[in-house]
């Protein structure tokens, strides 16, 4: 008999959430992880009294009240609606796209003069079969708002002009013909009361943790100590990288304490030109409506991803996801492995999408 039911590997969302439901189960489980700290990339930092969002601005948000329920019998969420702004050049524009951007946009008072517009700009493009990112925007909302607040914006996410990002990374984009600012349309939205150190150190209460520790520089221990291994990282490296590596986006951060109470008056602020080398600035304290005498800004860098860089968006185009398929037959023939979470699916994932997922294997 094996020393525990469950290994887990890596600490993040997925880990916590599974590590969890099988203490509940009664199972012995331990886990792992190669970050000196718990939480992967949900993990803060409070500098000034501030939880400043280490890897990336997180905000949970579900119409699923059984995930919303979930997570709050671990710690309490506040009541925080992201509602991001775009900055152009200087020009401040409501996000998503609603009938706020389109009075800055045009001047436009009513749903019916923004919608004409939208018309107007999607039949003068003669766009019927769109080909890349740039044709699909502008046969979904127009030249004008493709223009001011995607070009720019998604060529510094992707690295690559629109004209060479695939069509169908875009399929359809939110466009309200409401003042409303909020951006999900989900029924629930907001940020553990504390931060999200709170949820993933409530989620592992209880359960052995160790940190600093990397599963592949003792693989043959490690997988003797358990029955079942649940792994959280990347399923190409789970398997040697023998159909080769998958792609990714990676991000930089540059965050900088400010000695002043308020930079940008708003969480998040996106710049939307392509001269802006960043395309967001995080302003932490708004996530929990701080109210201390100085703040936290960080500055986000979309870059390609190099292998000592951390992999945070999988690239889901033909190719890599063809390798991932091949990936992902080895995986489904394991009988004593899960693969969870955004890595190891090489997929996208919300939050609440992984919540989701665990609540539903137990």
């Amino acid at each position: 008999m094996k020393e525990y039911d469950y290994l887990i590997i890596g600490a993040g969302l997925y880990g916590s959430v599974f590590a969890y439901k099988a203490k509940q189960a009664g199972k012995k489980t331990l886990v792992i992880d190669k970050r000196p700290h718990i939480g992967g990339n949900l993990y803060c930092e409070n500098i000034e009294g501030i939880n400043v969002h280490k890897y990336g601005a997180h905000i949970f948000h579900t119409s699923n009240k059984k995930v919303w329920d979930f997570v709050n019998t671990i710690v309490e969420f506040n009541r925080y609606t992201n509602s991001p702004i775009a900055n152009y050049k200087g020009k401040l524009f409501n996000l998503p796209f609603n009938m706020n951007t389109f009075y800055s946009l045009w001047g436009t008072k009513t749903p019916e003069e923004a919608m004409k517009k939208i018309e107007e700009q999607r039949k003068a493009s003669g766009i019927t079969d769109p080909q890349n990112l740039e044709e699909q925007a502008i046969s979904l909302v127009g030249k004008d708002i493709y223009e001011i607040l995607i070009k720019g914006y998604t060529e510094k996410q992707w690295g690559r002009k629109a004209t060479e990002v695939p069509a169908f990374i875009i399929k359809r984009l939110p466009v309200r013909f409401t003042f409303d600012n909020n951006y999900f349309n989900d029924l629930y939205q907001g940020i553990p009361i504390g931060g999200y150190n709170k949820l993933i150190e409530g989620l592992l209460e209880g359960t052995e943790v160790r940190t600093g520790i990397d599963f592949f520089s003792d693989r043959p221990n490690f997988e003797l100590l358990a029955d079942t291994l649940v792994y959280t990282g990347k399923i190409d490296e789970f398997y040697h990288y023998q159909f080769g590596k998958l792609a990714y986006r990676s991000l930089r951060f540059e965050e900088e304490t400010l000695d002043y109470p308020n930079y940008q008056g708003n969480a998040v602020v996106n710049y939307t030109d392509a001269k802006v080398p960043f395309t967001r600035i995080i302003e932490h304290k708004h996530f929990e409506f701080g109210t201390q005498d100085k703040t936290v800004i960080t500055r986000e860098y979309s870059t390609e991803w190099k292998d000592n860089n951390e992999p945070y968006y999988p690239i889901n185009d033909h190719d890599n996801n063809n390798v991932y398929k091949q990936y992902k037959e080895l995986a489904d023939k394991e009988k004593n492995v899960i693969f969870g979470g955004r890595l190891a699916e090489y997929k996208y994932y919300d939050m609440h999408q992984i919540v989701e997922e665990v609540l539903k294997r137990f």
